[in-house]
């Protein structure tokens, strides 16, 4: 029974979750918390929640980094071709 229920916490909260990658971090959030939750005393579906929160922020905050820094990656690219290089012709 206590599976089942598991199981099924977890397909709805990932189901919840829009995004795919904030799906994936809910679900080893989960998988993670779950154990914890577990080991630390037979608290394995509040382990799971917490875990699956937890993962779900841990992605957005990395997606949210990686937004920020890939426009300034693209505005350092080198100068076209003949272009800036300091050569005359």
């Amino acid at each position: 029974m206590n599976k089942l229920l598991f199981a099924t916490a977890i397909v709805a909260l990932a189901g919840i979750s829009g995004h795919a990658a904030a799906a994936a971090g809910c679900a080893s959030g989960a998988a993670v918390g779950a154990v914890a939750g577990h080991v630390a005393g037979h608290h394995a579906l509040i382990g799971a929640g917490a875990g699956c929160a937890i993962g779900s922020h841990e992605v957005a905050k990395s997606a949210r980094t990686q937004a920020a820094t890939a426009p300034a990656a693209t505005s350092s690219q080198s100068p076209a071709a003949g272009q800036g290089t300091g050569t005359t012709r």
